[in-house]
């Protein structure tokens, strides 16, 4: 499995992935999902994938076969943002087209999504969810972060705290409790985390880093946010039963 994070603030991007791809009893295998496609001074580009190992990766290797070859049609030639999102989706299609018949043979799954931020000289920055089909999607100032794979452990931090006017280093802290907290729910998603901070109307990527297991930073963020959660949960109050078992028809209504 998989966990992609990417979020979008006024001021820039924050993507993020985690690197696991398989995790059994005795045998974990890692992979880098996290891809940087810039063309500095004129567009950053940034791309996550998930799903099918095979599939993402002759995708990604088509789209740099067409940017040696310096096809027409290329990440650093197409126009907008929304283009090179159609563009990666039909490259997926022509993989999964190509591929799927045989795959399906012995059941496994053909499917893949990406993210796709950045922004290209004269448009604002932008995210993208392209799906197994080739269609996508596009983040915004009212929903400013998408996901793919194991989303659903760190979504509730994310929704609690993200907005489109969040600073960009708030937004990756959050990105990275985000993923901590998939990890310690899941064992399909592990690190080493790739994470990479880009400042709008920059054109070039100057921030990115990536947290192994046991790397200080990261072992720190782990212990300080249980410790504070912890506290969070002990500031809570406790259930008040005495009040009520005075209004039995509420009671009715929550165990319906």
């Amino acid at each position: 499995m998989t966990y992609c994070l990417g979020i979008i603030t006024n001021a820039g991007l924050v993507m993020a992935a985690d690197s696991r791809t398989n995790a059994g009893v005795d045998y974990i295998s890692t992979h880098q999902k996290l891809f940087d496609f810039s063309q500095p001074g004129d567009r950053a580009i940034l791309i996550c994938t998930a799903g099918n190992l095979s599939v993402t990766q002759a995708t990604l290797t088509l789209l740099r076969r067409d940017l040696i070859a310096k096809a027409d049609a290329n990440l650093h030639t197409l126009p907008s943002l929304y283009d090179v999102a159609r563009y990666i989706g039909a490259k997926a299609r022509e993989i999964q087209e190509q591929d799927r018949p045989w795959l399906q043979k012995d059941h496994i799954d053909a499917k893949c999504s990406f993210l796709l931020g950045g922004q290209v000289q004269g448009e604002e920055p932008g995210l993208f969810l392209i799906y197994s089909q080739g269609n996508c999607i596009q983040a915004s100032k009212d929903t400013p972060f998408l996901q793919v794979g194991e989303a659903k452990y760190g979504k509730p931090i994310l929704d609690r705290i993200l907005t489109f006017e969040t600073p960009l280093e708030a937004a990756a802290k959050c990105a990275l409790l985000s993923i901590d907290s998939t990890m310690k729910s899941n064992i399909s998603v592990g690190p080493p985390i790739s994470l990479v901070m880009y400042e709008r109307d920059s054109f070039k990527i100057r921030y990115e880093l990536k947290l192994r297991l046991g790397t200080p930073y990261l072992s720190q963020l782990r212990h300080l946010w249980e410790i504070s959660l912890r506290e969070a949960f002990d500031r809570m109050p406790n259930v008040d039963w005495e009040h009520y078992q005075d209004f039995p028809d509420c009671i009715d209504v929550m165990t319906e």
